[in-house]
């Protein structure tokens, strides 16, 4: 017989009785009847029942375990009785009579138990990560983010990609966040840079002629953290493709992404692939106040200017006189009421506003009303001409923002997704995807005047050099992002592959040719050397696992993340350094003040 097992704690049941089978594991729980002793042996497959009484040769031995405790045994499989059958587990038909047993591991006590559902501070659980990982939950979450990654890796070598690896040492490279840097021993005062993503060697390998490249690729970011974002590293499929559009790569990426979800979302309804709807940037703003919306929520705003310029509610109609600003309206379908009203009201002042003006719709003595301080101000023809605007009834309600628009968008939407839960108006049993699409390459200061990019600069601008030869806050960007359920899932673009546009479009932001060469000099000089169209993108595997386990923090689908502060708790990283380590590097850490 093998040293630790001849079978895992979920393969036994009732076509093994009677045979003598050896079992390892941990001591899930244990339990005493009166004499009889019930162990629930787990290891990463299952659990098995195993007991012993007093006729156990090591019974007195079997009395001395604990939880945790990491055990082998030998014993005969016996089939339950019919009543005591376990149905929730594949081995419930039977359980394990031990004859022998072996301590392989004892357990110190425990500072978080393994066993049931109990939470615990995050800071324990980090600090135990080994002790976190064995409970269920984790276990099932960790299992489907190695199976989603085959089936990523299987889906895209059936659709013609090769996987190829780029380098994790490499120059530091400005692409929107802070670099993680790694001095040179080899060549004092200089560093090196961990990856924030592999965006210029896979470009540089559209050069080099490869056409279809894919990568399960580390990426490093120095970002705080956040529910959906690990402040350190994280994963990405990164991929990217020669001779192709905007569409090619939605074409191609899209149906990916749709297998994923369907075969690992536990039933919840996907979208086809092809019928994702694509939306500007700008409309998204408008109507849901992000450009990473979720589209499960069916409240879409809608500008209502026009219905307070000149009104008698006079906080909007002297707002409208300003150049920039508008109003928008949030419907709230079955919201028309007053305590539902006050309650949306507080939470605007939770956000910093000074209340959220509202109207709502009801019977009244001659049929349906308006009712809210905003519909007294301005009268039932304005209020009856937003009501049929927006689409609303009796026993629904409006919510209103002003001033300019980026100043309040990101609370609109925020005031969108609570009424959406609040009225329960969200279909959780669905995946929506949409692509955002025609992001803005350009932004202006308002303080400076001073342009500069908004969002990818190295985007191919729609238009091509016709286009930076015009208005540069009119330029649009060949990007994109696959929004899922409220959380970017894809961000791409169709590559800027021309020196000279290149050139041109960093001038527009103030970048001279020369700063150009000097931060990009390895992928410029490439396309000087016939430089194919190419495109591509890159999908968050960490919060693709998060959505699919149907998760809220990025931490439970991670191995070992880093708490909120950027530490390990576990490993106690970040470190000192030794001084002969600093030494050898020609570095000397100057002191912070506290």
């Amino acid at each position: 017989m093998h040293a630790y097992r001849s079978h895992t704690c979920a393969e036994l049941n009732k076509s093994n009785v009677g045979e003598t089978v050896r079992l390892s594991g941990w001591v899930h729980r244990v339990r005493d009847h009166g004499g009889l002793l019930f162990i629930d042996l787990r290891d990463h497959y299952g659990v098995t029942q195993v007991m012993a009484d007093p006729d156990s040769p090591v019974f007195a031995e079997i009395e001395k375990v604990r939880s945790e405790w990491c055990i082998r045994i030998d014993g005969e499989v016996k089939a339950r009785d019919e009543s005591l059958v376990n149905h929730k587990i594949p081995t419930g038909e039977v359980e394990v009579f031990i004859r022998d047993i072996e301590v392989l591991g004892k357990s110190e006590e425990l500072p978080l138990m393994v066993f049931g559902e109990q939470e615990y501070p995050e800071e324990t659980r980090l600090r135990y990560r080994y002790l976190d990982l064995r409970r269920e939950k984790m276990q099932r979450n960790m299992v489907l983010r190695s199976n989603m990654i085959q089936s990523i890796r299987k889906r895209m070598w059936d659709i013609g990609f090769n996987e190829y690896q780029t380098p994790i040492i490499t120059a530091s490279s400005p692409e929107g966040a802070r670099d993680f840097l790694v001095p040179s021993r080899l060549h004092p005062g200089k560093f090196y840079a961990l990856p924030q993503a592999p965006q210029q060697f896979k470009q540089l390998m559209m050069v080099s002629g490869f056409d279809k490249y894919f990568q399960i690729a580390p990426c490093f970011r120095d970002e705080d953290p956040r529910a959906d974002r690990s402040p350190a590293d994280f994963y990405q499929l990164d991929m990217e493709m020669s001779f192709v559009t905007q569409q090619d790569v939605f074409d191609t990426i899209a149906p990916v992404m749709a297998g994923v979800f369907e075969e690992f979302g536990g039933g919840r309804k996907v979208d086809p692939a092809n019928e994702w709807p694509q939306i500007s940037y700008k409309d998204s703003a408008l109507w849901y106040g992000t450009d990473k919306p979720d589209l499960r929520n069916p409240i879409k705003m809608q500008v209502v200017s026009d219905h307070f310029r000149g009104s008698g509610f006079a906080i909007f109609a002297k707002l409208l006189e300003q150049d920039g600003t508008e109003i928008r309206a949030i419907p709230a379908p079955t919201g028309g009421s007053r305590k539902f009203c006050d309650r949306m009201n507080a939470f605007a002042q939770k956000e910093g506003l000074p209340g959220m003006g509202y109207i709502f719709w009801r019977e009244g003595a001659e049929g349906m009303e308006a009712a809210g301080p905003l519909a007294k101000n301005i009268g039932p023809e304005r209020t009856e001409a937003i009501r049929q605007q927006l689409g609303l009834g009796v026993g629904d309600a409006a919510f209103f923002l002003g001033g300019k628009p980026k100043a309040f968008e990101g609370v609109a939407g925020k005031a969108r997704t609570v009424i959406g839960e609040e009225l329960g108006l969200i279909d959780k049993d669905r995946f929506a995807f949409a692509w955002i699409v025609d992001f803005p390459i350009y932004e202006k200061d308002e303080e400076t005047g001073k342009i500069d990019f908004e969002h990818n600069p190295f985007s191919m601008p729609q238009g091509g050099m016709d286009a930076l030869l015009s208005d540069p806050l009119a330029v649009k960007g060949y990007q994109y992002d696959l929004a899922c359920n409220g959380y970017e899932l894809v961000s791409g673009a169709i590559r800027n592959h021309k020196p000279e546009i290149m050139f041109k479009a960093f001038e527009i932001a103030g970048y001279g040719e020369d700063e150009v060469k000097k931060r990009f000099g390895g992928m410029v000089n490439a396309f000087q050397y016939g430089a194919p169209p190419h495109g591509g993108c890159a999908a968050g595997i960490d919060r693709m696992v998060m959505l699919l386990a149907d998760e809220a923090n990025i931490r439970e689908v991670i191995m070992f993340p880093m708490n909120q502060r950027a530490e390990d708790l576990m490993m106690a990283a970040p470190s000192e350094p030794m001084a002969e380590q600093l030494m050898e590097l020609g570095l000397r850490v100057i002191p912070q003040d506290q």
